[in-house]
């Protein structure tokens, strides 16, 4: 990859800048009945040929030899081709833009309609469908590739990519306008720490107490909402583990990608049609316990493996993280209690004092609109008088766009103060 690639890849986090919208020229109505004509026949020619694969190569001879490309250039021949590999291969129209690196979210809303998200904003882009059954059928032969089944039976699928990128599809009758699909496209590139200092998601100081803190084995939440960053924030994190621990991840589709030389994957399965087969986060998490884990990360805990995980952390595997969905230190832990209690049978009392003798910190991510991402705090966990507290260490302040220290650590986490 090349420098100025890896540059535009970088400001694609923080950017507040848009660049034009020329993701796909429109294809004319002259030029898509070609291209379908020219499908029809490869398909023909595939079949009286005795089978065999449809690879590039072979669709380039067969383009050569059409009376119909002939007056074609050179341009517009290797457009053609690309769309039919395209066709054949991956996901049609939308193929392009899973090789722009700076479209990091694909929003299908039905065959007609097709956004991006690029440097955190949307937008609309000229690619079509032909229709609803042209784009079922690229829906199936990805979902197929992948041992799954997307139909009128099961109308909804939640898959990883061969290239990393997470899938989601819904049909209709559950969708009322076609299928949707989301594609979360996996990132082709792990930041630094100080990468994210330069791009102000967080500031220096900041940067270091969570280096120390992961280095020294403090339990970490980060929570925010979707899209802010926190699995991004998560990966880059774990560079500060050290080299010689075990990691075990979990995660309901993998998304993760730790820069960290001994990583052990693990990633749940749904239910089959006959409703047999699956594995939940809860299961892997336990699993994970006998697994001989330095660290156990879960991408992100939103069910009973909250319980498993709270566990983990207070009985040895500390120094773990996860991820979670609130909106704030506050919300976060309210969410994360109730997730407990519906995976284990604890005393209100209890629980609370688990969790504030367990979690160290958490990491509130949030997305502007402006599409900058930012830690906007960063809460120590406290507790007393029965009750757990979010204690602010830093907060961002949107109206001058500074980050404060608010607070001197506390016991947990003073002797990871970067000035000591």
């Amino acid at each position: 990859m090349t420098e100025d690639l890896r540059s535009l890849i970088r400001t694609s986090w923080n950017s507040r800048h848009v660049p034009p919208a020329a993701i796909n020229a429109e294809v004319t109505g002259e030029r898509q009945g070609l291209r379908q004509r020219l499908f029809q026949r490869i398909l023909r020619a595939l079949e009286t040929g005795g089978g065999g694969t449809l690879d590039r190569e072979r669709i380039r001879t067969i383009l050569e030899e059409s009376p119909e490309t002939e007056e074609l250039s050179d341009e517009a021949m290797s457009r053609i081709e690309q769309e039919l590999v395209d066709e054949v291969e991956g996901l049609g129209p939308v193929a392009r833009l899973l090789r722009d690196p700076t479209v990091s979210d694909i929003l299908i809303n039905g065959p007609q309609e097709v956004w991006i998200d690029r440097f955190g904003k949307l937008e609309r882009t000229s690619v079509r469908f032909e229709d609803e059954t042209h784009l079922r059928r690229i829906l199936r032969r990805m979902v197929a590739t992948q041992g799954r089944r997307l139909d009128e039976a099961v109308p909804w699928v939640d898959l990883r990519l061969p290239d990393g990128s997470r899938l989601n599809a819904v049909l209709s009758p559950v969708s009322l306008r076609g299928s949707v699909v989301s594609i979360r496209r996996a990132r082709e590139t792990v930041y630094r720490l100080d990468e994210l200092v330069a791009f102000g998601t967080l500031n220096a100081e900041m940067a270091a107490l969570l280096t120390a803190a992961v280095r020294e084995r403090r339990n970490l939440v980060i929570a925010g909402g979707a899209g802010a960053g926190k699995t991004t924030l998560l990966n880059v994190l774990s560079r500060a583990i050290p080299a010689g621990q075990r990691i075990v991840t979990i995660e309901e589709t993998a998304e993760l990608r730790l820069d960290h030389p001994h990583v052990v994957s693990l990633e749940a399965r749904p239910s089959n049609a006959e409703g047999s087969g699956g594995v939940d986060l809860r299961t892997l998490v336990r699993n994970a316990l006998r697994m001989r884990a330095d660290r156990i990360i879960v991408g992100e805990v939103r069910g009973a493996e909250a319980f498993e995980m709270l566990q983990a952390m207070h009985v040895g595997h500390d120094g773990s993280l996860t991820t979670i969905h609130a909106n704030s230190p506050r919300d976060a832990l309210r969410r994360l209690e109730s997730l407990v209690m519906t995976g284990g049978e604890l005393a209100a009392a209890t629980l609370r004092e688990v969790i504030a003798t367990t979690i160290h910190l958490i990491a509130q991510m949030t997305r502007f609109p402006d599409g900058s991402r930012r830690i906007t705090s960063l809460s120590e966990i406290t507790f007393g008088g029965s009750e757990v507290r979010a204690r602010d260490l830093f907060v961002y302040d949107a109206s001058c766009g500074q980050f404060e220290s608010t607070a001197a650590y506390g016991p947990f986490l003073a002797t990871l103060e970067p000035s000591a």
